[in-house]
């Protein structure tokens, strides 16, 4: 089977001591599983690979072997390294991604977002957040920041309905980078915010 290049997610790791997973012992992991041109980005759990498989199935192969090996329970989200540049051209909020890229994220689920998700994020977005859906993924646009937001993991899980996991823009760029994909066009301006409020 022809590989090709993915792109996978972590969620929650190395937080606070939490769930630690040394970024060389995963990349051994990953080559232990016969996947190739191994890479991470920092400590969060951000892989990109060469692999064969559905991303479904390298989904589920990661997770299992990181349950086996380190004897954690790690939601993992796989996509396609071909998808990515679809998620970077679909930022929906380009002017604050510029301005304030730690407060943009890209989050992505396991499953496709149920299709009340938006409306009932948008229902808790006591700081001014701003979400939108672009294909299956969600951006958000945290606008006081991500900390003290109502927005938080679990809420995200229950109301998405799948495990999900978040990037803000400067990753999903570097990703993007690492993928050997070209970089975004001029992202000038807020594209009418494609009525994200």
């Amino acid at each position: 089977m022809a590989k090709q290049k993915f792109i996978a997610l972590l969620r929650g790791i190395n937080v606070t001591g939490y769930n630690s997973i040394a970024m060389p012992e995963l990349r051994s992991l990953c080559a232990d599983l016969g996947w190739g041109d191994i890479q991470s980005y920092i400590q969060s759990g951000n892989l990109v690979f060469k692999a064969g498989g559905s991303a479904a199935k390298l989904e589920s192969a990661l997770e299992r072997a990181i349950d086996r090996r380190f004897g954690l329970s790690i939601p993992t989200i796989v996509r396609a390294a071909a998808d990515w540049p679809a998620y970077v051209k679909g930022n929906p909020f380009p002017g604050a991604s510029q301005s304030e890229p730690n407060h943009v994220l890209l989050a992505l689920a396991k499953a496709p977002p149920k299709p009340d998700a938006v409306a009932e994020l948008r229902e808790w977005a006591a700081g001014g957040e701003r979400v939108v859906l672009a294909g299956d993924a969600l951006w958000i646009h945290y606008r006081s920041g991500v900390g003290k937001s109502k927005l938080t993991p679990a809420l995200l899980d229950r109301l998405v309905g799948s495990p999900v996991t978040a990037r803000n823009w400067n990753t999903v760029l570097k990703l993007n980078e690492m993928a050997g994909l070209p970089p975004p066009k001029s992202m000038a301006g807020d594209v009418k915010q494609r009525k994200a409020n």
